[in-house]
């Protein structure tokens, strides 16, 4: 029989699954499998805290405000139809050149108000990658990730549709934050075949009619 580390006058048979250190009955706490010291035991109620204690708002706050902004402006849409093509729309060709980059940006958060499949889509895709990737990269970086694929989608209309034409939706960012969670995925080493196949299917899809 050995000794338990913390009372080496008390003899037990049970040690530690992490650090392998004896213990006894009273500084042994249950584990997933067997048992562990009191530093162990510690050091895994911080971590679950960490990542099962707090709420989807705090762990991602700036994916919950995006969610938030695009709710918003679909309503304004809604409600004031009028004001859609004055505020959101990306017409090519309409505006001045900073018009038109301007809302490279700004249609990226404006959906059909017709089509209310739309921005649920867009939205759970953003609720599904931005709860994954902005605890693992930060609110800032996450923040600029978003716009920049934003930006980036809205180049991409520019550069490849037709001259005059208007776009709307999330998808530019959606698709952006696919990339980046690819990345992620290969930076950790991790299998990634779902992500390129999630990301092929969408990259056909941008080619279909009505659909950009």
């Amino acid at each position: 029989m050995n000794s338990c580390y913390r009372h080496p006058d008390r003899e037990t048979g049970v040690s530690c699954q992490r650090c392998d250190r004896y213990i006894c009955p009273d500084c042994a706490t249950p584990g997933a499998v067997g048992y562990l010291c009191p530093e162990d035991a510690k050091d895994t109620i911080k971590i679950r805290k960490a990542n099962f204690q707090k709420s989807i708002t705090s762990l991602a706050p700036v994916t919950m405000v995006l969610i938030g902004i695009n709710i918003l402006v679909y309503f304004i849409q809604w409600l004031i139809p009028p004001l859609t093509d004055a505020l959101v729309y990306f017409n090519v060709g309409v505006d001045s050149e900073y018009g038109s980059a301007l809302r490279a940006l700004t249609s990226g958060f404006a959906h059909d108000p017709s089509q209310i499949a739309h921005i649920l889509f867009n939205m759970y895709s953003l609720y599904v990658l931005g709860t994954i990737i902005e605890p693992m990269i930060g609110k800032f970086r996450f923040t600029i990730l978003y716009v920049l694929s934003i930006f980036g989608g809205g180049l991409g209309v520019l550069y490849l549709a037709e001259f005059g034409t208007s776009v709307v939706g999330a998808s530019g960012a959606i698709f952006g934050l696919m990339g980046a969670y690819l990345v992620l995925l290969r930076a950790l080493k991790l299998d990634a075949s779902q992500m390129y196949v999630l990301i092929g299917i969408n990259l056909v899809l941008g080619f279909l009619p009505g659909i950009a």
